[in-house]
């Protein structure tokens, strides 16, 4: 469905996750897990989520002879036991408070409890995709698994520092937290369109903005529920015309919007973002929220950014 709207952009499809689909994601999460040496140590936690499928790899001498949920029937697809491979698929999300446990019979006869619970805040939301399991820390398999996790945490981290440091001097992200406090006419914004629209968890306020050689979109996020926080998991730029993604300079007024409560999120796009092989092109913002949901699409023409 299009929803055609006064002006040079459009707003796509719905506006809200009620009605959206659950996109990839884009890097798989891997993490490294060794058994606890004793066995009243407590249970190591797997992270799950609805429809997605994690799977725990053991060790060869360490098979898992069989699984079982303690809890957790109907919830979850049938707990398959595949070679030295664990693997499961809640049927929904977990609620914040929910926690089921997993107790897996390896191959020494050892029974071996986790904790499978929701993401929550961590990794914006993502559930773990394979967790690779040993028993020996100090074996070459367990210790090249959890170098590979320190490299990628130690990668992630890097490229968080440096975008923290282009964004302090960066004029579009100081544009974008002006927008995101309201100081519009601090701005070289004028306002070009608004939406809105509201679902059972979500109310959205869409504004759009046209600026020399820039052009802006403000959203104001309500959370409609009374137990879950709302978070901003992602925002992607990128061609009507291909999937390369853009650089957009994103702020917003709290980085976690909690149950009955508001916040906003700015962001404004350089015109050079519209620019694809020479000739002006439009382009799609998406906005996605903790869980991966696609929250809205928004199309920008270049018609936005002012002469």
């Amino acid at each position: 469905m299009r929803i055609a709207l006064p002006g040079t952009w459009a707003l796509l499809g719905t506006l809200l996750a009620g009605a959206a689909v659950a996109e990839e994601h884009e890097h798989a999460v891997i993490r490294t897990l060794v058994l606890p040496e004793q066995p009243e140590a407590a249970p190591q936690r797997v992270y799950v989520k609805g429809q997605v499928v994690t799977v725990l790899r053991f060790e060869q001498d360490l098979a898992p002879l069989r699984a079982r949920l303690v809890g957790g029937e109907g919830r979850f697809e049938p707990v398959g036991v595949v070679g030295r491979k664990v693997v499961l698929e809640p049927r929904r999300d977990l609620a914040p408070e929910e926690g089921f446990s997993l107790l897996v019979t390896l191959s020494d006869a050892r029974e071996v409890p986790f904790l499978l619970r929701p993401p929550g805040r961590r990794e914006h939301g993502s559930a773990d995709q394979q967790l690779n399991v040993y028993k020996d820390r100090d074996g070459y398999e367990a210790m090249a698994s959890a170098l590979l996790d320190s490299e990628k945490e130690n990668k992630t981290l890097r490229a968080e520092n440096e975008r923290l440091h282009k964004e302090e001097s960066s004029e579009a992200h100081a544009l974008a937290a002006l927008l995101t406090t309201g100081a519009v006419a601090q701005t070289p914004f004028g306002v070009a369109d608004h939406f809105s629209g509201a679902d059972g968890d979500t109310a959205l306020d869409g504004t759009v903005y046209r600026g020399t050689g820039k052009a802006a979109v403000v959203f104001k996020v309500k959370n409609l529920t009374t137990r879950r926080p709302w978070s901003m998991s992602s925002v992607r730029l990128v061609g009507k015309a291909d999937a390369r993604e853009r650089a957009i300079a994103v702020r917003s007024s709290a980085s976690v919007i909690a149950p009955g409560t508001s916040g906003v999120i700015g962001r404004v796009v350089d015109g050079s973002a519209f620019v694809d092989g020479g000739t002006l092109t439009s382009l799609y913002l998406e906005l996605y929220r903790h869980d991966g949901l696609r929250q809205a699409v928004v199309e920008l023409s270049p018609s936005l950014l002012g002469k």
